[in-house]
């Protein structure tokens, strides 16, 4: 029997492109430990952004390409999820039990930024993250009735802080827990940007791996405050492919831009129409203006929704589609666009500041 060697292994594991890495498992410095005994081979992977709905897909694929080497006669890979906080803008100060933290914007309102920014936080948890979300739209917070707990108010146990209210695996916090939700915000700007810093920064997150943030529409104040306070990892714009919401949404990325902010791509939201009776498909808003507009900046397109009657019940119902159907088409986009974040967000370098100590000079 031929001896199987660490190259001949790391070889036949360079066969496997993965999408998300956008390069084989290898090159992408993934696999973390390779054990032979014999025709015996161990493969430990380990991946930087989570990914159960894709795992058995990758495990499966690695099995196979190993197989085939000569000598080998069983396969074991094991495959593990290590998330850690990354670099954010600098000198912004880090924010106490969250890893990273991620902008949904879009330059107009009516794009379906809350619906997409509820969905991707949902799918993030159904992958195997810790997930956050803050309703930063203080005018008009949306996020307690999409997630179903706008009846909810926050607990206070010291008087200083919130605990955030937890449904469907994720943390929230909004303003909308906080007020009737028939009651305006008749706020002048600075008012909101110190609402939105408090809301931040005394909410008791849980060890969050992303705490995704859910921006008004626009570039204003609340945009100014969250480039200058809150370190922010990377940013996700939606658009719908018309020409008008193709044109705010440039404005969103140029602003990130401005910033230092990496977008980490493009989601298009009412991409396509279906009929429901007949099946005749229509690009009732345009089409491709989502794809030309990543190819333009070279940025990630992340995906495209459907405009789908479900998504806007489910929503309303506080059953988001993630959680109502978590094995249906749509949902399996919104899953598949949380992976491709994950994975952006994956490659960029990484925040030690956690790791240096805190030098203090006194005159004694």
């Amino acid at each position: 029997m031929a001896q199987v060697s660490q190259s001949q292994v790391e070889e036949a594991l360079k066969g496997y492109s993965d999408p998300y890495l956008e390069k084989d498992v290898v090159s992408a410095k993934a696999v973390k430990d390779i054990q032979i005994d014999g025709g015996k081979v161990k493969i430990v992977v380990e991946y930087g952004f989570p990914m159960n709905g894709y795992r058995d897909e990758v495990s499966g694929k690695l099995k196979g390409l190993v197989e085939q080497v000569e000598g080998v006669d069983s396969v074991e890979i094991e495959i593990d999820t290590r998330i850690v906080s990354h670099a954010a803008q600098k000198g912004v100060k880090h924010i106490k039990g969250v890893k990273n933290i991620i902008a949904v914007a879009s330059g107009k309102g009516g794009v379906g930024k809350s619906t997409t920014s509820v969905n991707l936080a949902l799918a993030l948890a159904a992958e195997g993250a810790t997930v956050g979300l803050l309703d930063a739209d203080i005018y008009g917070p949306s996020q307690p009735r999409m997630l179903g707990v706008h009846d909810k108010k926050p607990d206070s146990p010291d008087g200083h802080t919130l605990e955030p209210i937890v449904n469907h695996d994720i943390q929230s916090m909004s303003i909308g827990y906080l007020i009737d939700e028939d009651t305006p915000m008749i706020w002048r700007g600075p008012m909101v940007t110190q609402a939105l810093e408090q809301l931040l920064n005394d909410t008791n997150w849980r060890e969050v791996d992303y705490l995704v943030i859910d921006l008004p529409p626009g570039t204003g104040d609340t945009q100014l405050t969250l480039a200058q306070k809150v370190p922010v990892s990377g940013s996700v714009i939606v658009t719908t492919p018309q020409d008008i919401a193709l044109l705010d949404a440039r404005k969103a990325y140029k602003m990130f831009e401005k910033v230092e902010v990496p977008v980490l791509g493009v989601v298009e939201n009412m991409s396509i129409h279906i009929c429901s009776n007949c099946g005749h498909e229509e690009h009732i808003f345009g089409e491709g203006g989502g794809q030309s507009m990543a190819k333009e900046y070279g940025v990630n397109f992340l995906g495209a929704l459907p405009l789908d009657i479900s998504i806007r019940e489910e929503t309303d119902s506080g059953k988001p589609t993630v959680v109502a159907d978590p094995d249906g088409r749509i949902s399996q986009i919104y899953r598949d666009i949380a992976r491709k974040v994950g994975a952006k967000l994956a490659g960029q370098a990484k925040d030690y500041s956690a790791r240096f100590p805190k030098i203090v000079i006194q005159n004694d």
